[in-house]
């Protein structure tokens, strides 16, 4: 799915990537979502990236967990299951994004 060519994103952010249709964004720099400092027992690891996971109603918002810098990663519900997306991304976040604490 990330696999898919880059569109443009909206609004334009250098930020955020898109990819495929209906559009996966990525988003580097974000804050850490409510309710995700409460929920560390829905830490989930995918290819030893730490993540949480937020239903939204068109699919799933993912934000890494215990790393230096919150990624986010928007998967509409076309991609079920939404978990894939992320093993597209965890061996670059784990390359480029500092581990603080591991998801426990």
């Amino acid at each position: 799915m990330l696999d898919a060519e880059r569109r443009e994103t909206e609004p334009p952010s250098p930020l955020t990537a898109a990819y495929g249709d209906p559009p996966v964004e990525v988003t580097c720099g974000v804050a850490p979502p409510a309710g995700m400092a409460e929920a560390q027992s829905q830490c989930f690891e995918v290819n030893g990236v730490g993540w949480f996971a937020k239903e939204v109603g068109n699919g799933v918002i993912f934000t890494t967990i215990g790393r230096k810098v919150y990624l986010e990663i928007a998967v509409p519900v076309k991609y079920k299951p939404e978990a894939n997306a992320l093993t597209d991304v965890s061996d670059a976040v784990k390359a480029h994004n500092t581990l603080i604490t591991p998801c426990t």
